[in-house]
């Protein structure tokens, strides 16, 4: 048995590790974009703060839809149906530039609302172009997500990592040159940032196109590519899977964009701590993240082998390295909860109010880690209306409306509101692990079923 669980965590560990990296590496850029934005003022952090929470919240959905891809194809690969690869891949890669032109004009539509919000007027005129220039790179970032999500259901998941990494170092150079103006660049400040996220994801797209048309991993696999193509079938089942992991994550990061927007009715200082306990608490997350990409590729290709005993024991052991990574980013957010704020921004004001937030992000850690490996697993064995139900109760009807009572009714303080997002993190853990109880309970049932009957045959 222990020599089983140490093959399980080798191979979790080998499909983690490149996700977490490329994860660490987005939320890297999602760093330096803050410090230097922040070098500008709070005003122009503040902004990045409510754009970008907005529009995480329409990007997720587009990349929720888009992971619906990989436990399809996880599945097809366990149970040898490989010519079904290349038509899910077909019917991703439409769906994600479909639904990414779609998401970008809802992004325009909402720019004019921003002005009734209750934010600052500083805050709300720089915001608007910014969102414009970021929003349009949502088309390429969706068409980059439909080729990832196809090699990393084979199991590679080393290449986006690679891939990840050369764009974000990319977005940084660009960030400097842009934001500032540096070797003849216009300084064009928070839309520099703008600017710099789009030309990468531009770049990510056709980088990882590249490497899935003409890696020689997938030289067997005849490609096509066009709307005519498309299987309405397998058009259903990334559909199926994908729309409802994007209310999921909706629910999710909306409630922390929320929490954004809560946090400026207070004051710009505590929307700008926000931002930045935010910033540094999503690199825990981001990681998280790695492994919950390992559990839907683990637990799709034993589903589609009927591997009942194997499948729990991934599972298990995929929830310890959780645990124990997020009680190690835990450690690290408690001892530099006074230094890494600094990192962003000069004000003290600013600094004190994040430092608290980082006390109540310790707390919060293995809740949070549990919760996203949690919707990994049950989207790998195809159990999302459920997970779905869940992410929306826990957030938007207890974490929520709390966070707006008590954090902004009763006692003007963005740390209450955090106190209230953890507790909807918890509350998702908990029940994401009792959902995972009662389905491997039915699939164990299902596969005696199968061998009983496979006995008598």
């Amino acid at each position: 048995m222990a020599s089983a669980a140490h093959q399980h965590y080798r191979e979790n560990f080998r499909l983690a590790w490149p996700v977490m990296i490329g994860q660490l590496g987005q939320i890297t850029v999602a760093v330096a974009d803050n410090v230097m934005v922040g070098q500008l003022g709070t005003e122009p952090l503040a902004a990045a703060s409510l754009v970008n929470g907005i529009f995480t919240v329409i990007l997720v959905f587009g990349i929720g839809v888009a992971y619906g891809l990989t436990p399809l194809i996880a599945n097809a690969h366990g149970a040898g149906r490989l010519k079904q690869l290349p038509l899910l891949l077909n019917a991703s890669l439409w769906l994600n530039l479909g639904i990414g032109l779609v998401l970008f004009l809802l992004l325009e539509s909402l720019t004019p609302v921003l002005k009734h919000m209750r934010q600052d007027p500083e805050v709300v005129r720089l915001a608007g172009p910014y969102m414009t220039i970021v929003g349009m790179s949502i088309i390429p970032i969706l068409g980059y997500y439909a080729f990832k999500q196809f090699a990393e259901g084979l199991g590679h998941t080393r290449q986006a990592m690679q891939i990840t990494i050369a764009v974000n170092v990319l977005n940084v150079v660009l960030n400097y040159l842009l934001i500032f103006g540096k070797f003849g660049f216009p300084a064009l400040g928070l839309n520099g940032a703008g600017y710099a996220t789009l030309i990468a994801r531009l770049v990510m797209l056709g980088a990882m196109a590249f490497f899935v048309l003409r890696s020689r991993l997938f030289r067997h696999i005849e490609f096509v590519f066009s709307p005519s193509k498309v299987v309405r079938t397998d058009a259903k089942e990334i559909l199926a899977i994908g729309v409802p992991s994007g209310f999921q994550y909706i629910f999710e990061v909306s409630a922390f964009a929320a929490a954004s927007v809560l946090a400026g009715m207070i004051s710009p200082a505590s929307q700008a701590a926000h931002q930045i306990a935010i910033n540094l608490a999503s690199i825990s997350y981001m990681a998280a993240t790695g492994l919950a990409a390992a559990a839907t590729i683990r637990t799709g290709n034993l589903l589609g082998k009927r591997d009942g005993r194997n499948l729990h024991l991934a599972v298990r052991t995929i929830l310890v390295m959780t645990v124990m990574w997020m009680c190690f980013a835990g450690m690290v957010f408690l001892m530099g909860r006074n230094f890494f704020p600094t990192l962003y921004s000069r004000e003290t004001e600013v600094v004190e109010i994040a430092s608290k937030l980082l006390i109540v992000a310790v707390f919060f850690q293995i809740s949070d880690g549990v919760q996203a490996v949690g919707l990994g697993i049950m989207r790998g064995l195809k159990d999302v209306r459920i997970p779905t139900l869940i992410t929306f109760v826990a957030y938007w009807v207890f974490a929520l409306p709390g966070s707006y009572y008590f954090g902004v009714y009763k006692s003007k303080s963005v740390v209450a509101i955090w106190i209230f997002l953890a507790i909807g993190l918890t509350m998702s853990a908990g029940m994401l692990l009792w959902r995972y109880r009662v389905i491997i309970r039915r699939l164990r049932n299902e596969l005696e079923v199968e061998q009983n009957t496979s006995e008598l045959v």
